[in-house]
């Protein structure tokens, strides 16, 4: 149950190529605030392209309010977590409920840095799978007789009996971003996009219980800040790319694999280049990018470095499965912080440095073929798996980066390298798939710390993997505990937050609620929950 997709192993060339090759000029990102995800044509077509299909639709029941209102929920990011509890809200609505106690409709606004809603484009990869059922969409879990559901998506769009026809649970990986656009495309009159949220701050704290808070948000397109004012406040700000520190900052020819598809082509122009690419990882992006990127640059050469010995298929058997369910939240939340722990790095070969079975024994047929048509000489194959390395350092050379690769046992216990087994690469481009951080809310609330409850140092206690009992942040007054509650609700000191009034997050609780906190699984489920917490349903 990786968060990634499954990517098809065969027939790369009847499938629409993400990556430019040079009779393709279509990119995948955003271009002056639209997004513009590519479809273009392979060399064989007649050279039509086909752009993202723009979806015009908006919501009978979310109005937009003036923004110097006192909203009653900001949203800090609109992606499907964010989306989904948009969804939910509307769906409250038509359902007849009355999420205010005056009947009226919430003032409601969300704030997103992206200058569209785009979800995960840079691995919107060649015959990507979802690799979850569609019935784990936005809403299906919650009321299945929701208008957002997948299924009501694609009978929309004309397209039910033919996607039935298919016979599978898993769409394709665009089909399921461009039913993530279409809901969006309800909410487009109450996001303001090109606006990242840079601190929420309490407002009069100091005469009493808060009762509402001020969110700054910085334009990013002309960086101008604007506040904004909510009784209650959400944060799903998504994962920032984690970089390994022996890789040089803001480099040119240096990308995480979030931006694989939108950022690759301006390096890899053309399909018969003999690029060289080195892709660092071995999780399930790792896997696809270093697939993709032999598959579609036949003469490439391509490295895949990662420090496991060897790739590890993941666990999506039915019963581990079940840990993705909405109801186990529950128990592992009920769970101590030394239990969550253990849990969570007993089960990380369901989410973690794991790769599809049958993308694992692609790649390994392709090694196989390597060495009985040029030898066991692995330096002389084009295509590379490097495993139990890790890059020493990272140079320069002006048209290319040479990296230089060490065996990881041959770092002795005093430090010494043993340089006789160091390998020397020239790359045009390397790919970091090494995965996400989730501390963006940390320094946002930084301006609330001082009503959180005092707690005993980490210093001095327990360390663990993941923040399974919450976050330490340090203050004049000494560390404080930033933590959430079971309905995700961050728990500040008694009497200091007004009941009507709070800040709930969203995505980086894996520590607290289980590994599907970051995942689809639990959004339709999960959404409907705060809305009811929050309008106090």
């Amino acid at each position: 149950m990786t968060p990634h997709s499954e990517v098809s192993i065969n027939g790369f060339e009847d499938i629409v190529p993400v990556l430019t090759n040079g009779v393709n000029s279509a990119t995948n990102g955003h271009s002056n605030g639209t997004e513009t995800v590519s479809n273009g044509t392979n060399g064989a077509s007649n050279g039509t392209s086909f752009g993202p299909k723009v979806h015009k639709e908006r919501s009978r029941y979310l109005e937009a309010a003036p923004l110097d209102s006192e909203f009653d929920l900001i949203c800090a990011g609109f992606g499907p977590a964010s989306l989904a509890v948009a969804i939910a809200m509307n769906d409250a609505i038509a359902n007849g409920q009355n999420l205010l106690p005056d009947g009226s409709v919430p003032k409601v606004l969300f704030l997103e840095k992206q200058a569209a809603f785009a979800w995960h484009a840079g691995m919107l990869l060649p015959g990507a799978k979802m690799q979850i059922s569609f019935i784990k969409d936005l809403a299906t879990l919650r009321d299945p007789r929701s208008e957002f559901t997948f299924l009501n998506y694609v009978h929309r769009n004309n397209r039910l009996i033919d996607f039935t026809n298919l016979d599978t649970f898993l769409p394709a990986r665009a089909e399921f971003e461009d039913y993530l656009r279409w809901c969006s495309s309800f909410f487009d009159h109450v996001v303001h996009y090109n606006n990242e949220v840079v601190s929420i701050t309490p407002v009069d704290a100091e005469i009493g219980s808060v009762k509402s808070f001020a969110v700054k948000a910085r334009n990013g397109k002309t960086g101008h800040l604007q506040i904004f004012r909510s009784r209650h406040v959400l944060i799903a700000a998504g994962g920032q790319p984690s970089m390994p520190k022996s890789l040089p900052v803001k480099h040119p020819r240096v990308i995480h694999s979030s931006q694989f598809a939108t950022y690759a082509p301006r390096i890899l122009q053309t399909s018969s280049a003999p690029y060289r690419v080195a892709v660092i990882g071995a999780g399930q992006s790792a896997a696809e990018i270093f697939n993709t990127v032999h598959s579609q640059f036949p003469n490439s050469k391509t490295y895949m470095i990662m420090r496991q010995e060897f790739l590890r298929p993941s666990d999506d058997s039915p019963f581990v499965n079940g840990i993705f369910d909405p109801d186990f939240v529950d128990k592992i939340y009920a769970r101590s912080a030394a239990s969550r722990d253990g849990f969570i790095n007993e089960v990380r070969a369901t989410n973690y440095g794991v790769v599809r079975l049958n993308l694992i024994e692609h790649l390994y047929n392709t090694m196989y073929e390597q060495k009985r048509t040029i030898g066991h000489d692995e330096t002389k194959w084009p295509h590379r798996i490097l495993s139990g390395r890790d890059i020493a350092s990272v140079d320069d050379m002006g048209d290319c980066l040479e990296i230089r690769v060490q065996q990881i046992h041959d770092v002795t216990i005093d430090g010494f390298v043993d340089y006789n087994d160091e390998e020397l690469l020239e790359v045009d481009l390397v790919v970091a798939a090494t995965g996400y951080k989730r501390t963006a809310h940390v320094d946002m609330l930084k301006d609330t710390w001082n009503l959180l409850p005092k707690t005993i140092s980490t210093r001095k206690g327990n360390s663990y993997s993941k923040p399974v009992n919450g976050w330490n942040v340090d203050t004049e007054q000494g560390e404080r505990k930033l933590a959430v509650g079971r309905d995700y609700k961050i728990k500040f000191n008694p009497g200091t937050i007004a009941d009507d009034a709070g800040i709930w997050l969203q995505g980086c609780c894996e520590g607290t609620h289980g590994l599907s906190d970051t995942l689809l699984s639990v959004l339709a489920t999960r959404s409907g929950e705060i809305v009811n917490n929050i309008f106090k349903q």
